[in-house]
């Protein structure tokens, strides 16, 4: 069951309003008085009558972050073949937040072994056997 919250279904409501409910309830209204007046649900009312309710926190981690990224970037520099789980395990955090340092620092890595690639045996072209003639459209192709 859905009801009619007005203007403030969708959205976060301010400090002030918040305040003036709790200020509302206190002076003596309703609960549901205030909700109604207010156009919020009465859940809210509850929640923000409760120490430190009318406050709004912001979701996400709160504390500072784990990983240094100055420090990653140091040791990328000194240890360019580590992998991100290795280097997971030296920061003592997950794969995932290697990854996303690296991205956010624009840190990328190519391999590159220096050694040079063989050629596929795929596209070397075999000749026809002496004395086949040919149509134009029988010329040497890629073996397969």
């Amino acid at each position: 069951m859905k009801t009619d919250l007005g203007d403030h279904g969708d959205m976060r409501c301010s400090v002030d309003l918040r305040q003036r409910v709790v200020d509302c309830v206190r002076s003596g209204g309703s609960k549901a008085e205030a909700a109604r007046r207010c156009k919020v649900g009465e859940a809210s009312v509850y929640r923000w009558l409760k120490p430190g309710g009318v406050a709004y926190k912001r979701p996400g981690p709160q504390g500072p972050r784990k990983l240094d990224w100055e420090a990653l970037r140091r040791h990328v520099a000194a240890h360019p073949d580590r992998t991100q789980a290795e280097r997971a395990r030296q920061f003592q955090v997950s794969r995932h937040g290697i990854w996303h340092a690296l991205h956010k620092l624009a840190v990328t890595h190519k391999k590159k072994d220096g050694l040079p690639r063989a050629r596929s045996s795929a596209t070397e072209t075999v000749p026809a056997p002496a004395g086949t003639v040919l149509s134009p459209r029988q010329t040497a192709r890629p073996y397969r």
